[in-house]
């Protein structure tokens, strides 16, 4: 009996101490719990996916301690005041990059997409995920809400300038992604039914024009979307072997490190864009819904620490990354299920690589930061 006091008496002790250390680096308890368990699924996965190549999860680990310190860096020792005025510069930054890289990027799998420093290489199209929202928040601070017409035609301008010099790289699956990241403000603003209703046909009627200008690959995968048997051994190779990998796990899953498909590599970018079929491989549906489970908490919670911000860029920036977040897994997910067209866009915090890891978990640290110096009301 005493011995067991004593245990629970050290463990109340040491969970105490990390509530302190957590308050202390203005982290969220709950949040950055439930991110360290999906950044410890991610490694295991990887490790799988990738045939075991330990070199590849050093690297992974590498990309995390990176991403964790941008999370703690930014939770820390940013101010919402701070986070406003460098709103407009980060926006201007990532503009001029984004020319750069069209002007002299790197070109990997026939995309202009990186900037080569010699020691790294990094895509400045991440910068926008944040940025965008963060200018269109910026914008409606001190404007009231709704928006006026005039304020939406602003904030449409801010999101379509890096959305098209992104899709020039070409990269339509991060073009989508900065592009919903600065509508998400906009719905958040108290976007008018009445617009969004008339934005209807007039995406359709974008659609349709944009057909003639797009890729021919992009355009094939559409195709390949709607009917993937049409190419069995070619675009459709993907999707197919996706669902087979999804199908053949069933509810409970083959195991780890026993899916046929990513071990025999029949399964395509199993460790990056795929890595969402590998979990449904080797832990079945349970370890899918477990994994969706988790994303919904981080979610969730996000949107509550949004809520509390203390003005209107808080609330706004807050709510974009949070719905940012969900829009990342839904693409994802829908991608490998065949719901939407493969576009090429990483499982997050899960997918093995880097700057997409940095820019989410950096998002998550202006939300803390956000939410740390929110002001009570009445106090």
């Amino acid at each position: 009996m005493i011995l067991d006091e004593l245990s629970a008496s050290r463990t109340r002790r040491t969970l105490s101490a990390g509530a302190r250390a957590l308050r202390a680096l203005r982290l969220d308890g709950p949040l950055t719990g439930v991110l360290a368990v999906i950044l410890c699924l991610g490694v295991l996965v990887v490790y799988s996916a990738s045939g075991q190549n330990v070199r590849m999860v050093e690297r992974q680990l590498g990309n995390i301690v990176v991403a964790v310190t941008a999370l703690v860096v930014l939770a820390r020792f940013s101010t919402p005041q701070y986070l406003r005025l460098f709103a407009p510069l980060a926006y201007a930054l990532g503009v001029l990059l984004l020319i750069v890289v069209d002007v002299t990027g790197h070109i990997g799998k026939g995309a202009q997409r990186w900037l080569d420093l010699g020691f790294m290489r990094f895509q400045p199209s991440e910068i926008m995920k944040l940025a965008v929202p963060m200018i269109c928040a910026w914008y409606m601070h001190e404007r009231p809400l709704p928006p006026a017409f005039k304020d939406l035609v602003v904030m449409a301008v801010f999101i379509a300038i890096p959305t098209a010099l992104v899709v020039a790289q070409p990269d339509l699956g991060t073009a989508l992604l900065i592009a919903a990241s600065g509508l998400i403000v906009m719905l958040l603003a108290g976007l008018p039914v009445s617009i969004i209703l008339l934005s209807i046909p007039l995406l359709a009627l974008g659609a349709w024009g944009g057909w003639h200008f797009v890729h021919a690959y992009q355009r094939e995968r559409i195709l390949t979307f709607l009917n993937p048997e049409s190419d069995r051994l070619g675009a459709g190779y993907h999707i197919i072997q996706s669902q087979i990998a999804i199908g053949s796990g069933g509810v409970f899953g083959k195991g780890y490190m026993h899916g046929s498909q990513s071990q025999l590599d029949f399964l395509p970018e199993s460790s990056t864009d795929f890595i969402f079929s590998v979990i449904g491989e080797e832990f079945g549906l349970l370890g899918q819904l477990l994994l969706l489970g988790l994303y919904a908490f981080v979610i969730g919670r996000s949107l509550y620490l949004a809520m509390q911000g203390q003005d209107t860029f808080a609330r706004l920036t807050g709510g974009a990354i949070a719905l940012s977040f969900f829009v990342y897994v839904f693409v994802n997910a829908g991608m490998v299920s065949g719901i939407v067209p493969v576009v090429g866009v990483p499982l997050p915090l899960v997918s093995y690589g880097g700057t997409s890891m940095v820019t989410i978990l950096a998002g998550f640290g202006i939300l803390m930061s956000l939410h740390s110096h929110r002001k009570l009301v009445g106090s």
